[in-house]
């Protein structure tokens, strides 16, 4: 009898270790997951990435899905932008490495968010457009989220409950239309100015990623996502507070350091660990 209970004591100590030993990521509430959205023949349709694999899932990416039996090789699918958002929300200056000088002024101690056009958004392999009349397009590399249900007025302890996942992203920016515009409506929100991709990431720690942005090759921007001086939560909670956000949604998250022009023929990549690589490339408007 003795010995039973000894037996059993030690079962539930197991099963407790099991379930507690290795922590969950804070607010993802899920596994380690990788989503795309892509076309295969006539077929467009979102996935789970498996190894090298893609398993096509069939209804609500955002609620209720099921995993089908038919999955294609990675490297043969044309990826497309992983979501098509009905909002595109920026922030602006949420790096210290991004602003003029060492402190962060009043302005930034608030999140700062702007709105970009949904019909920015383009996917990993298009190109990013160069206006006829641009004169200075900048690139910035960002950590952009996902929303995965409608968010209003959200705690900023229960944001990450309504993040899906994150991506890569790159706010592309004309610098002259930025300082003298009244609104950065084409600055940052004109056609192909922002680039997503190529996966959505969820179950991972959104706060602390290492960020690094490559024109032709060259790194040109590299931080983690832990000197954000608005986290992905606090983020979330804020904009939340003012602005409904829905399924898809997109947040870019601000760059960090600097920032320099891109010209047709480059080619950038954003790279942010545990998501991918976004590759674009840069042409000219015809």
């Amino acid at each position: 009898m003795f010995q039973q209970l000894i037996s059993t004591l030690l079962l539930l100590l197991f099963c407790s270790a099991l379930f507690t030993s290795t922590p969950a990521v804070a607010g993802q509430g899920r596994a380690l997951k990788k989503y795309v959205r892509f076309q295969a023949g006539t077929t467009i349709a979102h996935g789970i990435v498996e190894g090298d694999r893609v398993r096509q899932i069939k209804g609500d990416l955002f609620g209720a899905y099921e995993a089908t039996n038919t999955t294609y090789p990675l490297e043969s699918l044309k990826l497309l932008a992983p979501v098509k958002p009905t909002q595109v929300i920026a922030m602006a200056g949420n790096y210290r490495s991004h602003l003029a000088g060492e402190e962060i002024s009043a302005k930034f101690k608030i999140p700062q968010a702007f709105f970009k056009s949904a019909s920015c958004v383009i996917g990993t392999g298009e190109n990013i457009v160069i206006p006829r009349d641009a004169e200075d397009v900048h690139f910035e590399g960002e950590l952009v989220i996902v929303i995965g249900r409608e968010a209003r007025d959200v705690p900023e302890e229960q944001a990450l409950d309504y993040v899906f996942g994150v991506t890569c992203g790159n706010d592309v920016s004309e610098r002259k239309w930025q300082k003298s515009d009244v609104q950065w409506w084409r600055a940052k929100g004109s056609d192909t100015f922002g680039p997503i991709g190529p996966v959505i990431v969820s179950g991972i720690n959104y706060d602390d990623l290492q960020l690094t942005l490559r024109a032709n090759g060259e790194v040109k921007q590299q931080q983690r996502t832990s000197d954000l001086i608005h986290s992905v939560p606090a983020t979330v909670s804020f904009i939340s507070r003012y602005v409904t956000l829905h399924q898809g949604d997109l947040i870019f998250t601000g760059t960090p350091g600097t920032t320099s022009a891109i010209k047709p023929g480059d080619t950038i990549e954003v790279e942010i660990e545990g998501v991918g690589t976004l590759t674009n490339g840069v042409v000219a408007e015809k």
